[in-house]
């Protein structure tokens, strides 16, 4: 196949200007109001805490407007991501609201050699960032690497489960980790934007709950939180889902039947990793 970040970091560079033009990022946003921040951030602030004066990294940052917003509580923050076209984004949105937030272009595999071994006190992962990955092993290995013993993994992600799930909530997508990536065509995203793209493959990988769990007790976390959400920061099922207001949408019928994200909090043990 052909290599799964070529075909993926295009079809994320193309979406970057219109990410940023779509009212759904609320760009502008940042730029009037200081003390605004991104829906995502946002909808996890009371599980996040006081995170001022810890040091953070934000993986798959794509255009920063959550790096700025963790920022804005008081960290001080980088963001990494494999695009250049969402990293010059985010770099004008920085210089716009005068967020001092480096962002590094780097695959999310070589965040340690980039950006240093043991260097933060919180590493953020957002919505929509697993599923671009092929090994979450190798991801939670990322994560004990860059994080101080005692520092803190916070990760807001699309449910497996949802993942899973094809037109009319049938369960017909791979629920765990594959070899394979599940390719896919598709000629949208997932803000409203009349911009028409010509990248439109893409390469993903699903993980099971337990699958992301265990990979990072494996190298060394500790568990601290996790709960599990029937709303999403997106219409994840297009004509199946409705808003839930903060920018989330859930189901229309029966919302409780379906798992939409989850937060996941885990804790680097001073020892490193488990044996």
């Amino acid at each position: 196949m052909t290599d799964y970040r070529t075909a993926n970091r295009a079809n994320w560079d193309e979406r970057a200007p219109a990410h940023a033009a779509s009212a759904d990022y609320a760009v502008a946003r940042f730029a009037e109001d200081p003390s605004f921040l991104s829906d995502v951030v946002r909808f996890d602030r009371p599980r996040l805490g006081d995170i001022s004066g810890l040091r953070g990294a934000h993986l798959q940052c794509h255009i920063g407007t959550d790096t700025i917003s963790l920022a804005r509580l008081g960290a001080t923050m980088t963001g990494l991501d494999f695009s250049a076209a969402a990293l010059a984004v985010a770099r004008r949105l920085a210089a716009r609201v005068g967020a001092g937030v480096d962002f590094v272009e780097a695959d999310v595999y070589d965040a340690v050699t980039v950006l240093g071994d043991g260097q933060f006190d919180l590493v953020f992962t957002g919505i929509g960032a697993l599923c671009w990955l092929p090994s979450i092993r190798r991801w939670a290995d990322v994560i004990a690497g860059l994080l101080r013993p005692g520092g803190r993994l916070f990760l807001r992600e699309g449910h497996p489960m949802l993942g899973s799930l094809t037109d009319g909530l049938v369960v017909d997508g791979p629920y765990f980790e594959r070899a394979e990536p599940t390719i896919s065509e598709w000629a949208g995203t997932y803000v409203e934007t009349d911009v028409v793209f010509t990248q439109t493959v893409t390469h993903q990988w699903n993980h099971g709950l337990g699958e992301v769990i265990t990979a990072l007790l494996d190298a060394g976390m500790s568990l601290t939180g996790l709960a599990e959400h029937d709303s999403a920061p997106w219409e994840a099922l297009p004509g199946q889902m409705e808003r839930a207001g903060g920018g989330e949408w859930r189901l229309a019928d029966r919302p409780w039947r379906l798992p939409c994200t989850y937060t996941l909090q885990a804790v680097k043990h001073a020892q490193g990793r488990a044996e």
